[in-house]
């Protein structure tokens, strides 16, 4: 409780007004020496000037004024301390009022370090308040024998260091910060960047597109116009004759392979009768009068006889080879050139302007295409669009038209996701921009916390159980931290705090979606100070950062305690 009060009251006070310490009553703080200066007989009661005593009656332990003003130097009136305004008082005087101390406590100057209150409840409570009093002074009638020295030199020695520390740390934090709110608008330039040049080239996309688009559209009335091709190429008779004859040439390069094959196995079979016979003649014995041997040796004798005398085959395999490529090969049949001429056999004798001079060709071409898609357009001629698949034309057509517009939307969908980025909020000055996605981790009993900034939070277990998602990053709030300064420095402290909200995270067992509270505190580094669990599910995770501390600026214009 002491501490508490220690917190609160010390370096309340700025010295802007000093009052000799005999002109006041003891226990009067600066900023209240106006009410009991000068040589008047009578005090006024502070806050009920109505309400007027002899100035002997001040510090004589006796509470006559209802907001206790009249006893700054004594446990007189302490219990106001502990009444709420409503309560009545415990004693009746003339005037009197509901009320509560008008004054914050019992005033120690404190020389050598900074001037504090001490609640009246302890003064000459028989104990050295040093953390409050290092003068010593709230024990002034020495209840019990105490003697409180005065140990402001080195306390407040000791406190100047740490506080050059504090501030020392607060600087270099400042710096880190500012390094922070420079990157964080680099990045913001560079996506305000992106957005400009998506814009350009959205445009300029956008116009191509409307332009294939056009040309598309061209192309297409333009093969309306043209004559139906069947599958097997051109128009009319040709395109008839064109498909039956590569359909029987096929057939007769299957046959020819065919009989290539039962060839090859025929001279395999002769050479092998061959060889028997050539065996046999090689091998038998003329003293013997088997004439079907002999008989079968002067066969073979005159084929042998026969063979040698024939002439070579004036078709080589080579020849047959050649005949056998595939369309399209060196030597095949090139289908395509017929296939590919459009029309009909008879095109050629209503097609005059093929016979123009060049000057004259095409826009006699021009004005007759027209004309034929108007008559199309107009039910006067059939339409006589390609069977099967659209020409190579209109394909191509479309597909540059599709690519384009693909482009397009790839493109706004990079541009939206740019504006959007740009109107998140980021914190002040952006400055979470530059920390995105960096994560910190801290190790709690049988767990590995780890919060990725603008992210996620997660619980990563020791015992190799599953990772739990705390929550998902949905915003950034700001409340009012009340916490008393730690000696390691890791305190949120008092006054307004970031904090940021990941909600949404994995369910809890017959219970709600977790989700983590960031509360962010002035640090030199990242750090992740303390995780609880406020309420089931529900966590509580205190994280140092340059981002949530001051810039130089105000830390210059930040009033300092003086001695």
């Amino acid at each position: 409780m002491r501490q508490f009060y220690a917190l609160v009251l010390l370096g309340t006070v700025a010295h802007t007004s000093f009052v000799t310490a005999g002109s006041l009553p003891r226990g009067v703080g600066p900023e209240f020496a106006k009410y009991y200066q000068g040589a008047s007989s009578t005090f006024q009661c502070i806050s009920h000037p109505s309400i007027t005593i002899e100035s002997s009656q001040i510090n004589d332990n006796s509470c006559d004024c209802p907001d206790g003003s009249d006893e700054p130097g004594t446990a007189a009136c302490s219990y106001l301390d502990r009444l709420s305004p409503e309560q009545p008082l415990p004693f009746s005087s003339a005037g009197s009022t509901n009320t509560t101390n008008v004054l914050p406590g019992f005033w120690c100057a404190n020389e050598g370090h900074i001037g504090a209150y001490v609640p009246f409840m302890y003064v000459n409570d028989g104990v050295c308040d040093y953390e409050l009093c290092c003068d010593g002074t709230e024990e002034y009638a020495h209840v019990g024998g105490v003697k409180c020295e005065n140990r402001c030199g080195p306390i407040g020695k000791e406190w100047r260091r740490l506080d050059k520390e504090r501030r020392d740390a607060r600087h270099r934090a400042a710096n880190v910060r500012q390094g922070l709110i420079k990157e964080a608008q680099d990045l913001r330039q560079k996506v305000e960047a992106q957005v400009v040049r998506l814009l350009e080239e959205i445009k300029k996309l956008e116009a191509r597109r409307e332009e294939l688009k056009t040309r598309l559209e061209e192309v297409e009335k333009e093969e309306r116009g043209k004559v139906v091709q069947s599958e097997g190429g051109g128009g009319g008779k040709l395109g008839v004759l064109l498909g039956l004859a590569k359909k029987r040439v096929q057939e007769l390069r299957d046959t020819l392979d065919d009989v290539l094959d039962q060839r090859d196995d025929l001279q395999d079979k002769v050479e092998e009768l061959e060889n028997i016979l050539k065996k046999l003649k090689e091998e038998y014995n003329p003293n013997f009068n088997d004439e079907g041997v002999k008989a079968a040796v002067h066969a073979w004798e005159d084929y042998a006889a026969k063979i040698a005398s024939e002439k070579a085959p004036s078709v080589k395999d080579e020849d047959i080879l050649e005949v056998l490529k595939e369309d399209g090969e060196e030597s095949g049949i090139n289908w395509k050139e017929f296939e590919e001429e459009e029309g009909s056999d008879a095109d050629i004798l209503y097609n005059f302007e093929a016979y123009l001079p060049g000057f004259a060709r095409e826009y006699i071409h021009t004005k007759l295409n027209g004309l034929r898609t108007w008559l199309i357009d107009n039910g006067i001629l059939a339409d006589t669009q390609k069977s099967g698949a659209e020409s190579k034309r209109v394909a191509a057509a479309r597909e540059s038209y599709q690519t384009a517009a693909g482009e397009v939307t790839s493109k706004q969908s990079q541009l939206e996701d740019a504006q959007r980025d740009l109107g998140k909020d980021y914190g002040p000055n952006d400055i979470f921009r530059a920390l995105k996605g960096r994560c910190i981790t801290t190790h709690s009993g049988e767990y590995e916390y780890e919060m990725c900034w603008l992210e996620k939070t997660v619980q990563k277990s020791k015992k190799g159980h599953p990772t739990t998602t705390m929550g998902t990053f949905s915003r950034i709030d700001t409340e009012t931290a009340d916490e008393e300064d730690r000696v390691d420095g890791k305190s949120l402290g008092r006054g307004s705090r970031m904090v940021l909200r990941y909600e949404n995270g994995q369910g809890c067992w017959n219970g709600p979606n977790r989700r983590t509270d960031v509360w962010l505190g002035c640090a030199e580094k990242e750090e992740i100070w303390r995780v609880s669990e406020s309420e089931k599910c529900v966590y509580r995770m205190e994280v140092g950062t340059p981002a949530a501390c001051e810039d130089e600026a105000q830390l210059e214009t930040r009033p300092r305690d003086e001695l």
